[in-house]
C-alpha cells in the first residue's frame, strides 16, 4: 500500500470511529446494509453508486448504493459485501472495512446499515443487469458542492417535510441514499461544501 494510500484510508477510519455510528431503536423492519464503496484517483476521492432496475419491485430506477436485506446470521457488513459482489461484481476479497455510517430507515420498512470500505480505483463493476442498469462514478467534491445540492420542501402523508436531492449529471440522488451521503459528508468534515475540495482527507484536517 501506497504511502498517499495509507493516509487517506488512516484519516477516514479514524473520522468514521469517533464518535461511534448511530444505530436505531429496535423495531420490526427488516435489516439491510449497503457499501459505500470509496476510492482515490487523480488525487480525488470517489465512490461509486447504482441506478436499480426498472422492473425490480421496490424502488425501481432509483440511485442507491449496492446493498439489500440481511439474511439469517449475516452481519451488516457480510449482507454488504454478498450483495455488492451481486450486484456490481465486486469480489470481497478488495473491500477494505473503513467503518459504518449512522443507521438510517426507508418508508418502505428497511433499517439499513451503511459499510464504508476502500476498493481498487481500478475496480471495474460488472452489473447484474437483472438488479442494476447503471454503475456510475461520483466525485466527492461534486457531492460536498453546495450548487448541486438542493433542500425541496414536499408533502407526504399531509405533512410537509424538506427533503435533500444531490444533482450528479444526469443522475439525482435523494431519499435514504441521500441521507447517507450527508452523513458521509459531515462525517468527512466536508458537508456543505466547505472548504475539503476534491481533495482525499490529510491528516489534521
Amino acid at each position: 500500500m501506497s504511502g498517499e494510500a495509507a493516509s487517506w484510508i488512516a484519516e477516514v477510519r479514524a473520522r468514521l470511529a469517533s464518535p461511534p455510528a448511530g444505530r436505531l431503536p429496535a423495531s420490526e423492519s427488516r435489516q439491510a446494509a449497503v457499501l459505500v464503496p470509496l476510492y482515490v484517483e487523480a488525487g480525488e476521492l470517489w465512490t461509486l453508486l447504482t441506478r436499480r432496475s426498472e422492473a425490480l419491485p421496490q424502488h425501481r430506477g432509483q440511485v442507491a448504493f449496492p446493498g439489500g436485506g440481511r439474511e439469517i446470521g449475516e452481519d451488516a457488513w457480510a449482507a454488504a459485501l454478498r450483495e455488492s459482489e451481486e450486484e456490481i461484481g465486486l469480489d470481497s476479497r478488495l473491500v477494505l472495512r473503513l467503518g459504518e455510517l449512522d443507521e438510517a430507515a426507508t418508508p418502505s420498512g428497511f433499517r439499513i446499515v451503511p459499510c464504508v470500505g476502500a476498493i481498487p480505483a481500478t475496480f471495474r463493476p460488472r452489473p447484474d443487469p437483472g438488479e442494476i442498469d447503471e454503475v456510475f462514478a461520483a466525485p466527492i467534491s461534486a457531492l460536498a458542492n453546495p450548487r448541486l445540492v438542493e433542500d425541496r420542501e414536499v408533502l407526504i402523508n399531509g405533512q410537509r417535510r424538506s427533503l435533500r436531492l444531490y444533482h450528479v449529471g444526469r443522475h439525482l440522488i435523494w431519499g435514504v441514499t441521500a441521507r447517507i451521503v450527508q452523513n458521509l459528508l459531515i462525517r468527512l468534515g466536508i458537508e456543505g461544501g466547505e472548504a475539503y475540495g476534491a481533495r482525499a482527507p490529510r491528516d489534521g484536517e
